[in-house]
C-alpha cells in the first residue's frame, strides 16, 4: 500500500476511508443496541417484572449477556478465521436484528415471560460475540498500515459511544413504550449496521496474514506463547469481577438508594459512557509505561466505584461513574494497541476471540454473585465491595510495569502494525463494561 500524503493524512479517518467509516458506524449501532437492551431490560426487571429477589434476576439477565462470548470462543475464532469478515459482520447483525424484532412483535402482543426475554438476550449476546471480534480483525482489511492505531481508537470508542447512547435510551424507553418499544429500536439498529457492512468494501488479506485453509492454532497455545500479555489478562479478569458489577448495582442504587426512576438510571449509565468516551480519546496521553499507567488508572477507578457507597448524592455519583468511564477507556486504547504488535499476524483471529472470552469469564460470575448479594446486602455496600476488590487486581498490575514485554515468538513484523508508541496500554474495555 502507498502512504497517502501529508495532507490526506491529516483529513480524520472516518472522513478519507468510506469503507472503515461504513464498518465502525455499524459497530456503534449494534453495540448501541445491545447496551440499549442491557440497561432497558435490567430496569424493566427491577422497577416493572420482578417483586422479590430482584438482584438475584437482574443477575441472571446481565449473566446471560455475556455468557456466549466466553463459551463460544473457539467457534468465534474459527469462523473469523475461516469465513470472509464481511460475511460474519453482515451476518451476525442481520440475526440479531432478526431476534430483536421477533421480540418487539411478541412484547407487542402481550407481555413477555422473563425467560423469553433471558432467551432473546442470549441470541443477541451470541451475535455480538461474533461481531466485535470479526471487526477488531478485519482492521488491517480496511485501513492503511499507518492507521492502525488510529482505527483502533476508534473501534474502542465505539463501546464508549454505545454505552452513552443506549444509556440515555434504554431505561426511558420502557418508561415511555415498554419492552416492545425497546426491542423495535435495537431491532432497527441492527437492520442499519447490516445494511451498512454490507456496503463496505473490504480489501483481501495479505497472503502472509490469513489462509483460510491454513489449520487454526489451539488456543490455548497462542496464550502459551504469550506469557506477558497472559499476565496482563489475568490481572483484567481479576479486576472485572469487582468493575463488571457495575450495570447490577446502578438499577439496584437508583432505587433503592436514590429512589429514582429512568432518567436517573439514564444518568448514570450515560455518565459512566461519557466518561469512558473521553477515556477511548485521551489514554494513549497518560504518561508511563503501559503496566503502571494501568494500575494507577485501576486504583483511581477503585476509588471512583466506593465513593457511592458512602456519599449518596446523584450530582456525586454521576462524577464518580463519569471518573470510572474515564479509567476504563483510558486503559482499554492502549493495550489493544499493544496487543495489535505483539500477537502475530496469523493468531488474532483466534487470540482477540480468546481475550474476549478471558476478559469476560469474570462477568457472569460478577452478575450472578453481586446480583445475588444484592438481595442481602445494601447497594451502598456492594460498591464499597467493587472499590476494595480492585486494589489487588492494580497492586498485581503495577508489579509487571518492572517487566519488559518479550517479542512474541515467531512473530514476523507484520505488515500491519505500525511502530510502536512509546507506551501503548489498553485493555478491552471489559474493565469499564461488558461486550
Amino acid at each position: 500500500m502507498t502512504a497517502p500524503t501529508p495532507g490526506v493524512r491529516s483529513t480524520p479517518l472516518i472522513l478519507r476511508n468510506r469503507a472503515f467509516a461504513a464498518v465502525w458506524l455499524g459497530q456503534v449501532l449494534t453495540q448501541a443496541a445491545v447496551r440499549m437492551f442491557q440497561v432497558g431490560v435490567s430496569w424493566w426487571i427491577v422497577a416493572y417484572a420482578v417483586r422479590d429477589a430482584r438482584g438475584l434476576a437482574s443477575g441472571l439477565f446481565m449473566a446471560a449477556c455475556t455468557l456466549p462470548a466466553v463459551v463460544l470462543a473457539p467457534v468465534v475464532a474459527g469462523a473469523v478465521g475461516r469465513f470472509a469478515h464481511r460475511s460474519v459482520l453482515r451476518s451476525a447483525a442481520g440475526l440479531a436484528a432478526a431476534t430483536a424484532g421477533a421480540l418487539a412483535v411478541w412484547a407487542h402482543g402481550g407481555g413477555p415471560p422473563l425467560a423469553g426475554v433471558y432467551a432473546a438476550a442470549l441470541a443477541l449476546a451470541t451475535c455480538q460475540a461474533f461481531f466485535d471480534p470479526c471487526l477488531t480483525t478485519s482492521v488491517p482489511e480496511l485501513v492503511d498500515d499507518a492507521d492502525i492505531e488510529t482505527a483502533t481508537g476508534f473501534e474502542l470508542s465505539t463501546q464508549s459511544l454505545a454505552g452513552l447512547g443506549g444509556a440515555l435510551l434504554g431505561a426511558l424507553t420502557v418508561d415511555r413504550a415498554g419492552v416492545a418499544g425497546l426491542a423495535a429500536g435495537c431491532a432497527a439498529a441492527y437492520a442499519g449496521a447490516a445494511l451498512l457492512v454490507a456496503s463496505a468494501r473490504f480489501r483481501s488479506p495479505a497472503p502472509s496474514a490469513a489462509c483460510s485453509d491454513a489449520p487454526q492454532r489451539p488456543l490455548r497455545h497462542i496464550l502459551g506463547e504469550l506469557p506477558y500479555v497472559r499476565r496482563i489478562l489475568v490481572c483484567f479478569t481479576a479486576a472485572n469481577l469487582f468493575t463488571a458489577a457495575v450495570f447490577v448495582v446502578i438499577p439496584l442504587y437508583t432505587r433503592s438508594v436514590l429512589g429514582g426512576g429512568g432518567g436517573t438510571v439514564a444518568l448514570l449509565e450515560a455518565s459512566l459512557g461519557a466518561g469512558a468516551l473521553v477515556g477511548a480519546f485521551t489514554g494513549t496521553r497518560v504518561p508511563g509505561r503501559p503496566t503502571v499507567a494501568g494500575a494507577y488508572c485501576l486504583g483511581l477507578m477503585a476509588l471512583a466505584l466506593a465513593l457511592p457507597g458512602l456519599f449518596a448524592h446523584r450530582p456525586a455519583v454521576a462524577g464518580c461513574l463519569a471518573v470510572a468511564g474515564w479509567c476504563a477507556g483510558a486503559v482499554s486504547v492502549r493495550f489493544v494497541a499493544l496487543f495489535q504488535r505483539l500477537v502475530p499476524t496469523a493468531d488474532k483471529p483466534g487470540f482477540f476471540a480468546v481475550m474476549q472470552a478471558v476478559l469476560g469469564a469474570s462477568l457472569p460470575v460478577a452478575s450472578l454473585v453481586f446480583g445475588s448479594a444484592g438481595d442481602l446486602l445494601s447497594p451502598q455496600t456492594l460498591c464499597l465491595v467493587q472499590g476494595a476488590g480492585l486494589l489487588p487486581a492494580a497492586f498485581a498490575l503495577a508489579l509487571l510495569g518492572s517487566r519488559t514485554p518479550e517479542p512474541a515468538p515467531s512473530v514476523e513484523p507484520a505488515p500491519t502494525a505500525p511502530p510502536a508508541p512509546p507506551a501503548p496500554t489498553t485493555e478491552p474495555e471489559t474493565v469499564g463494561g461488558a461486550r
